[in-house]
């Protein structure tokens, strides 16, 4: 590429790209696409954005093509790769000054030098760091920002990687630029503090983000630079610093990054943080459970210092093993430290605050409550709550002994105490901790007794105070329930939910409790019109969710007794799911509940097909954006309503379309596809295989070339079932597979798995169509260029030698009867084969035959001799109507495999 020439038009072409009108940006894009392989086209975008009197969009531009560019071409095995000579003027101009006015293009041009830097520091780029360092300490202000904020991003990539040359490489050059990183860092944090003290406001906001950008640095040297980083002085006398620093002396971000450096070294070297744990602890516990706190923390330094005590208090490398002798010398000194530390007193506190203090809700909580009990069920909380719960379930268990009297002695507080004019928010959150802890108090706390002798009446109160209380009290018996909670209190408990699912204010919260739903039936009627109440009345889309979730519990659980009930869900779904077009995770909340309703309806939901196949067709069509929400719902849905489906219908049959595209996806659903691919054979495999066997032999062609083992196997079943349930066409129609399976059997397929699919299929096929078999063998032969005997002699030989790969017993009797067929001919190649065929059907007959009982005669165990349906108890769910087609296929095979046994 010309430079003098090409200069004007790559402009001309970035300008055009930056149009509003695609008839102009259109062909610029494409103009630039193809110049992206020429030679000399970075060179131009380089002198393009270093050019400050261009327009801002247009360096943009350019430095973005530069980057992409980066990623394409700049390795040296890529296609169309710059050459040695172009990239060597492209870095050196990439650093020639560092003096970018515009912020947004300054963070481009540092993230391309950073992505150059990857692939080509230090060997091919030497010079990159020096000149940065040499940058960072000139004068000049925006020189050095610029700088800085290059270093750090080349600083953050080099640390990225991950290979063990590379790591080494990083920690020369942090062994070579620590000091003068930590002496960076100390001058800025310096210059920071002079000028808010002098009050120069714009000085400040200057020096505090360079603060930031060197401490950054800082914080990628520190935590990656060093293999053992507590043989560095200097590392750990920087560690130390991080911690002296009162919240007083910064601002909440440099604080939250001063704790991410704690934390992220903790993490990647904690037997090196071992020194640090004392004051580490010290320093959260100081500000979070004692009044060196009040007024100077903030939500994200709390939720810091908690993950900081958490990660002590659970990290493995701290424990000591079960038998003290198998322990590391680290592990014991770290377990010392902590156990001096978590002192009676000092979990007695920590306990006592996390409950009283840190659980509470806020009166902007309570008063957002008042105002939208919806809103303010499914508000985010904030990011303390989580937090503080996470953590008091981890001191919990660790330090059960000491805090497990401490939980109980704030709850027998409470005995006693006028329920509507006690401290109702310290209530409710003991009650929480007692819900949390549940596990661990399972031997100390008789939550039968305590529901029927308080928590009963706390539902119970009606004052508009106590409703906090009332919707902890649901939740604390959802917490128990799977733990401790005795199925003859349950009737007691539904009528109690029912009466509470009167209350607005409550239900929100009430519908996230992980209920039983043992002894249901009785209030399935009123429990279901409830929640199909509340589904019409709530607005917002997570209470929906909400409603949908429980409603598809309870369906799930009661299965078919849902009939009687659902006739107004099923009138509702479609219009609430038009409704929700932009709302994808409502529309995956309303495929679960239909999953669900499928299950429960069986056969009768073939009356939802106006609704449900076009939810099916949308939900799995990969050229439909929703599809990202909605595809693997979609396919469980269309699995479910094939199962299920009395019989086929032209709609159900059409939506087979989408399945195509799906299987080139060979995504973490193809398993699946499969399954829906054979509920179709099994449904109607005439007019499935007449209709898609030739696009789903080739997909399945396409997916054998490149396919695990499991998914191979995966493929063939479908093909066995085809020639199962319809021997003649589903040989015919999959045809073009059947050679791969033969080359598999000569060959001796070494996976177990594969090798007994591929001899039930060929089993298939020449018990139940001979004459196919035949003309097979004709193919193979002249494609191996053998005589069909010996071919034949072959598969026979293998069949026998690989016999134990089949470990059903179906399959084995298969194969067995399959062989037993040829010993019929008089071809001399079967005969020599004789004694090996009648040694694998004995075995294959000793496997199938049991003695019965009342006759002491032997039966073949898998004769089906009428078809019955089985009495089925009151756990167990009905047969799906595939159920009963895979019952009659097994049951006609029954009969061919006796008369083929009897002829033989």
């Amino acid at each position: 590429m010309d430079m003098d020439g090409a200069s004007s038009v790559v402009l001309q072409a970035l300008t055009q790209a930056t149009s509003q009108d695609t008839a102009v940006l259109k062909p610029a894009e494409e103009q630039l696409r193809q110049w992206e392989t020429q030679p000399g086209f970075y060179s131009v975008l380089l002198n393009i954005f270093n050019n400050h009197m261009l327009d801002v969009n247009v360096r943009w531009l350019a430095v973005l093509y530069f980057k992409n560019g980066i990623d394409r071409y700049w390795r040296r095995v890529a296609p169309h790769a710059l050459s040695e000579e172009e990239k060597t003027s492209l870095r050196a101009g990439l650093i020639t000054n560092f003096n970018e006015p515009v912020n947004q293009i300054a963070t481009q041009i540092a993230v391309l030098i950073a992505k150059v830097a990857r692939l080509d520091c230090p060997r091919q780029w030497p010079e990159l760091i020096p000149i940065l360092l040499e940058s960072v300490k000139g004068q000049d202000g925006l020189q050095q920002h610029r700088a800085l904020l290059t270093f750090y991003h080349v600083t953050k990539t080099l640390a990225s990687k991950r290979l063990a040359q590379d790591r080494r490489l990083f920690q020369d050059l942090a062994s070579g630029i620590y000091s003068f990183a930590c002496s960076l860092w100390s001058h800025h944090t310096d210059c920071f503090l002079q000028q808010i003290y002098a009050r120069d406001e714009a000085g400040a906001l200057s020096s505090l983000e360079r603060t930031l950008l060197s401490l950054k640095v800082l914080r990628k040297l520190t935590v990656f630079g060093f293999q053992e980083p507590q043989q560095n002085m200097e590392v750990m006398v920087s560690l130390n610093l991080f911690q002296l620093c009162t919240c007083r002396e910064k601002l909440e971000k440099i604080i939250i990054l001063y704790t991410k450096v704690l934390l992220d070294f903790l993490e990647y070297h904690p037997c090196a943080f071992i020194p640090l744990i004392q004051r580490s602890l010290e320093f959260a516990v100081s500000y979070l459970f004692t009044p060196a706190g009040e007024g100077v923390t903030f939500e994200r330094f709390i939720v810091q210092c908690m993950n900081l005590i958490k990660i002590i208090v659970k990290n493995d490398a701290y424990k000591p093993s079960k038998n003290l002798d198998d322990s590391k010398p680290e592990s014991l000194e770290a377990h010392k430290i902590k156990t001096a530390f978590f002192t009676h007193p000092t979990l007695t506190e920590i306990g006592r605050r996390l409950v009283s203090h840190y659980f509470l809700l806020t009166e902007e909580e309570l008063a957002m409550w008042e105002e939208d009990p919806e809103s303010f069920g499914n508000g985010t909380s904030p990011d303390t709550q989580p937090c503080t719960e996470v953590l008091f379930l981890d001191i919990f268990h660790n330090y059960n002994q000491t805090l497990i009297p401490v939980l109980l002695d704030m709850v027998q507080n409470l005995q006693g105490q006028d329920t509507v004019d006690a401290n109702i928010l310290l209530h409710s959150d003991i009650y929480n901790a007692v819900g949390l802890a549940a596990y661990e108090l399972f031997d100390n706390v008789d939550f039968d007794q305590w529901f029927k002798n308080q928590l009963l009446g706390e539902l119970q109160v009606g004052h508009h105070r106590y409703k906090l209380i009332r919707r902890r009290v649901i939740w604390l018996i959802g917490q128990w329930i799977s733990v401790k909670f005795k199925s003859d209190l349950r009737p007691l408990l539904y009528e109690v939910i029912l009466s509470l699912m009167q209350d607005p204010d409550l239900v929100v919260r009430q519908l996230k409790t992980p209920s039983c739903f043992c002894k249901l039936l009785i209030y399935l009627e009123s429990i279901f019109g409830l929640l199909f109440q509340l589904l019409q009345q709530v607005t917002e889309c997570d209470t929906k969710m909400q409603v949908l979730h429980v409603i598809s519990c309870v369906i799930e659980r009661v299965n078919i007794q849902i009939r009687p009930y659902v006739g107004c869900l099923v009138q509702y779904l479609p219009l609430l799911w038009k409704q929700s077009e932009e709302h994808n995770m409502l529309r995956c909340a309303i495929l679960t509940t239909l999953i669900h309703l499928v299950q429960g309806l069986g056969a009768e939901s073939k009356n939802l097909y106006p609704f449900l196949l076009p939810v099916i067709q949308l939900s799995t069509d990969v050229s439909q954006p929703p599809h990202v929400y909605l595809l693997e719902d979609g396919l469980e849905l269309w699995l479910v309503t094939l199962e299920n489906s009395p019989a086929i219908t032209p709609e159900l049959l059409r939506i087979f379309q989408n399945m195509s595209a799906l299987l080139e996806l060979s995504s973490e659903n193809l398993r699946t596809c499969f399954q829906i691919v054979n509920a179709y054979l099994y449904l109607s495999a005439t007019d499935f295989l007449q209709n898609y066997a030739e696009s789903l032999c080739r997909a399945f062609c396409n997916l054998l070339k490149d396919i695990t083992n499991e998914g191979q196997v995966q493929v063939l079943k479908v093909v066995e079932i085809a020639l199962k349930v319809s021997p003649i066409l589903g040989a015919h129609m999959f045809q073009p597979l059947l050679p791969h399976v033969f080359r598999g059997i000569v060959d001796g397929e070494r996976y177990p798995v594969v090798m007994s699919t591929y001899l039930g299929i060929m089993g298939r096929i020449l018990l139940q169509n001979s004459s196919f078999f035949s003309s097979l063998l004709t193919q193979m032969a002249s494609e191996c260029s053998q005589k069909m005997d010996q071919l034949l002699g072959s598969v026979i030989e293998m069949w026998v030698d690989r016999m134990d790969n089949i470990t059903q017993p179906e399959r084995r009797k298969l194969s067995s009867l399959a062989l037993l067929s040829l010993l019929p001919s008089d071809n001399s190649v079967i005969q020599d084969k004789f004694c090996g065929i009648i040694n694998i059907s004995v075995e294959a007959l000793h496997d199938v035959m049991t003695e019965d009982s009342e006759t002491g005669t032997f039966k073949d165990c898998m004769l089906m001799s009428h078809f019955e349906e089985p009495k089925l108890s009151d756990d167990e769910e009905p047969p799906t109507e595939q159920d009963k087609r895979k019952k009659l296929v097994s049951q006609i095979h029954t009969h061919t495999h006796c008369t083929r046994m009897v002829k033989i």
